[in-house]
């Protein structure tokens, strides 16, 4: 299979038992653009996810057994580097992320190698309450000092990475809870890689149901933390060059 032009971006599609959702988000996707090949990373279904994927549009990718959401992001960014994708954007399956923000996001890796679509930057109502938006905001802020920026939502899914990243993502991109969102951006950061946020606005599920209750809010604060903790101690990745002389390769 021939490269797909430098223009093209990838947008991986983890999916866990999304038949509800997954096909109408696939068909907005590529209806918002003809510049996008949606993969979608069917993760250990055992509903229709597959089949209703591949007929929405998609290439389907399927693991044989659920690895979370940072083990078919490993395997999608392995897909695209294969292929040789230059950005890649993940999206959520259950329609929450809105495609018409695809190209906003995307426009972020102007500047920086990974860019995130944030709920919580003076656009749309999203908001959270309690331990859960404690956690947000503590991340939020020791995240930022990391990055050397202001970020304000860093455990959003809805991001795009470029070369650089993706090339630290395959070095180092765990499948532990929240490694795809805290861990995974920890270490990009502390091994080169520059970060933007977007304004985005999210929508509600199309399909399924939302998991988050009080305890489940408690346990967040808790796991998070530690999640934060464990990142800092992971080993800075040995691929990334600094920005400057990427860019004079």
């Amino acid at each position: 299979m021939e490269s797909p032009p430098t223009a093209r971006a990838l947008v991986i599609m983890p999916a866990w038992n999304e038949a509800e959702s997954v096909g109408s988000t696939v068909a907005e996707v590529l209806a918002v653009s003809t510049h996008y090949d949606v993969l979608v990373v069917n993760d250990g279904s055992s509903d229709d996810t597959a089949a209703i994927a591949a007929r929405a549009g998609a290439t389907v990718l399927n693991l044989p057994f659920n690895l979370g959401v940072g083990g078919a992001m490993r395997a999608g960014f392995k897909y695209a580097r294969r292929l040789g994708y230059h950005q890649v954007i993940q999206v959520d399956s259950d329609g929450q992320h809105d495609p018409t923000n695809i190209a906003e996001v995307l426009a972020g890796l102007d500047r920086a190698d990974i860019s995130i679509g944030a709920r919580f930057a003076e656009r749309g109502d999203y908001a959270v309450k309690g331990p859960r938006k404690w956690a947000m905001q503590f991340l939020a802020s020791v995240i930022s000092s990391l990055a050397k920026t202001r970020l304000t939502d860093v455990t959003s899914g809805f991001r795009a990475a470029n070369d650089r990243a993706i090339s630290q993502y395959l070095d180092h991109y765990p499948a532990e809870y929240l490694g795809d969102t805290i861990d995974s951006l920890v270490v990009a950061v502390r091994s080169g890689c520059t970060v933007t946020q977007v304004p985005v606005e999210m929508r509600p599920r199309q399909g399924g149901k939302p998991s988050h209750n009080p305890v489940k809010a408690a346990m967040y604060l808790g796991r998070s933390v530690f999640a934060l903790l464990f990142a800092l101690t992971r080993r800075r990745s040995s691929v990334v060059a600094p920005r400057e002389e990427s860019a004079e390769a």
